[in-house]
């Protein structure tokens, strides 16, 4: 099994991930995303695009403001309930989530509950604890030349409001035909009081969510349906192991303040298992927030018919970092090569930063050099993401390609000058065949 450390290691040595402001000392919760990083993240996201609204005839895009009217999270609940239990101790003064160090506890566990338990603090060891407080995870700004209440706004801490908010809007203009989805990718920010295991919890995120609305007497229907497609997304497209998915039927009592019914679909990181994607079903909560909280009429009107009801809606949503480290995690292999350990990263040709390296033999002989371009550039035409590499001895060149996922490299050596084929070197077997140019 994969550790973390080795994920961890590899996304810096390889410029996947490093830490955010790293120049600086670095800040808690913070990641920055380097060249091969962006292409890995860019391909999961315009995969799951693909697979949730270009490929499909009953979703729609938006792409919402992060700052929104400060009216928003008074009405979903927000500002009111989106909190984590806070707990200082009383000797270093360190602040923690209660329920992340304390097993077997919940988010709503009272003061006298933690402190009978007789958690050790995670920094000094003493148990000095104080009382429990909320602690509201929303990052809070202000809009304008004037700092005071007035124009306090917030950061949003999910994009899934951004996609109520235009619900309306998207009905006016286009009406699509009942149900239909809204989708939306951008970045969410929570304060959160103790980000840890790398990407899995930090204070800024992209997320992936959608919000499907439909007929409120068919709503079991399309959740098992979407739940389906989920799993289908996860291992088809995004090629995780099976084995390492699990589904997690959330209890209500630790189920969010708007859901009915959730299943967490839960994965088997190095750290241990956590939540990867969800399924949540809202009811009609968000938009009946709404319809009160700004007076506009909510319902949609099934076309042919004069019958009308505010939709209920069924969200699948997903962390795209979770999802970067899963795919990370699932692609690690190790094995050994001619009795040397080797670590590469088992990605498919449409996920991998790169889907071919070309090289010239020797980088002194010009003319191998001079090949090797012509070849680069045919395949960069023809591909976009094709990586040049002459530094090292040819192995070295292997090894590196392995580790970040290039599924082929392709050589260009003497026999090239004379008969016009190259070696091409699979990432997973290490077999080499001799392939014509134009045949690559």
């Amino acid at each position: 099994m994969v550790k973390m450390d080795d994920i961890v290691s590899l996304c810096k040595r390889r410029g996947f991930i490093w830490q955010g402001s790293d120049v600086y000392g670095g800040m808690a919760g913070t990641w920055d995303f380097g060249p091969l990083g962006v292409s890995l993240k860019k391909k999961i996201m315009d995969a799951w695009w693909k697979y949730w609204v270009d490929d499909r005839e009953d979703m729609y895009g938006v792409d919402a403001a992060i700052i929104m009217n400060p009216r928003t999270w008074i009405a979903s609940g927000h500002t009111a309930t989106f909190a984590d239990p806070l707990v200082e101790c009383g000797a270093c003064h360190g602040r923690f989530r209660a329920d992340k160090i304390a097993d077997g506890i919940s988010e709503s566990v009272t003061t006298e509950e933690f402190k009978a338990l007789n958690v050790k603090c995670p920094t000094c060891g003493k148990i000095e604890w104080g009382e429990i407080r909320k602690f509201n995870m929303m990052f809070q700004t202000h809009v304008g030349p004037v700092d005071d209440d007035s124009s306090i706004a917030y950061l949003r801490p999910e994009t899934a409001q951004g996609i109520f908010t235009n619900y309306k809007n998207v009905v006016d203009t286009i009406y699509p035909d009942l149900p239909f989805g809204l989708a939306q990718q951008g970045k969410a920010f929570r304060n959160e009081i103790s980000p840890r295991d790398f990407i899995l919890r930090d204070r800024e995120c992209s997320q992936m969510e959608i919000e499907y609305f439909v007929d409120p007497k068919t709503w079991e229907e399309h959740f098992e349906k979407l739940l389906k497609q989920q799993h289908e997304f996860l291992t088809d497209v995004m090629g995780l192991e099976p084995e390492r998915i699990h589904d997690l039927e959330v209890e209500a009592e630790d189920r969010a303040h708007y859901s009915k019914r959730t299943v967490d679909i839960e994965f088997d990181y190095p750290n241990g298992r956590e939540e990867l994607m969800g399924l949540a079903y809202r009811t009609d909560f968000d938009l009946q927030n709404i319809q009160r909280e700004s007076g506009k009429n909510m319902e949609y009107i099934v076309k042919g018919s004069t019958e009308r009801f505010v939709p209920h809606v069924i969200e699948p949503s997903i962390g795209v970092e979770r999802l970067f480290l899963a795919v990370l995690t699932s692609a690690y292999k190790e094995d050994e090569v001619n009795g040397e350990k080797r670590v590469y990263l088992c990605l498919s040709e449409d996920l991998a930063p790169y889907r071919f390296c070309v090289s010239p033999l020797l980088k002194n002989k010009p003319e191998l050099v001079s090949k090797a371009k012509e070849v680069y550039d045919l395949l960069r035409k023809k591909y976009g993401n094709v990586t040049w590499d002459d530094s090292g001895n040819i192995g070295k060149r292997y090894r590196k390609q392995d580790e970040i996922g290039t599924p082929k490299c392709v050589v260009i050596d003497f026999d090239t000058l004379e008969n016009d084929t190259v070696t091409v070197r699979d990432r997973d077997t290490t077999e080499q065949v001799r392939v014509k140019i134009n045949e690559l």
